[in-house]
């Protein structure tokens, strides 16, 4: 059976502060190694950290420099690993430029947000009607309190949020991602 190349972009800009504002936010270290780690884990194909801030460009180089030298392989091969699927890209439209150069064929565009709509997909209706085929599945996560609206509207579809036991619902975009990989790749 098929399945498609699935990517995954951070969004750095736009996105929300929690006044409802649009902003760029800073990228963090630990978002880069421990988002990578999970896309590697869950055959993403690149993961892609998008800012149009030169400066956090240099960090995402410098982290990636790093992690390419033979130093860094020799202490920790598996990061060396996950480092190597990470990109930088300025704005959401250059990473679906890349998919599309590399596909063939746009990407399924696919928001997420902590915010329930009524507009949401749930995982199982996702993975059915999508990671069935072979088109492209690209999964937006948005740092800050999340991707602004004019990123949500070029959303082919936006999946439910995650949800704990709690009321408290506020995940850091590390651990998101993570969960609704493993609920991609897990739902039968």
């Amino acid at each position: 059976m098929n399945k498609p190349n699935i990517y995954l972009a951070l969004i750095h800009h736009p996105v929300i502060n929690k006044f409802g504002d649009v902003i760029t936010t800073s990228i963090t270290n630990l978002d880069i190694h421990d988002i990578s780690r999970s896309c590697l884990t869950f055959e993403v194909k690149n993961f892609f950290i998008v800012t149009p801030l030169s400066s956090q460009k240099e960090m995402i180089s410098r982290i990636r420099e790093f992690w390419q030298t033979d130093a860094a392989n020799n202490y920790n091969s598996f990061r060396a690993q996950a480092l190597d699927i990470v990109n930088h890209a300025d704005a959401f439209n250059d990473v679906i430029r890349y998919i599309q150069k590399q596909e063939g064929n746009d990407p399924v565009v696919v928001g997420t947000t902590a915010i329930e709509r009524n507009d949401q997909t749930d995982y199982g209706d996702f993975c059915k009607n999508y990671l069935a085929g072979s088109t492209p599945v690209l999964l937006l996560f948005g740092t800050g309190n999340g991707l602004a609206q004019s990123i949500l509207s070029e959303c082919d579809l936006i999946l439910k949020p995650v949800k704990g036991s709690g009321q408290y619902n506020h995940l850091s975009v590390r651990s998101a991602a993570a969960i609704i990989l493993d609920r991609l790749t897990s739902v039968k």
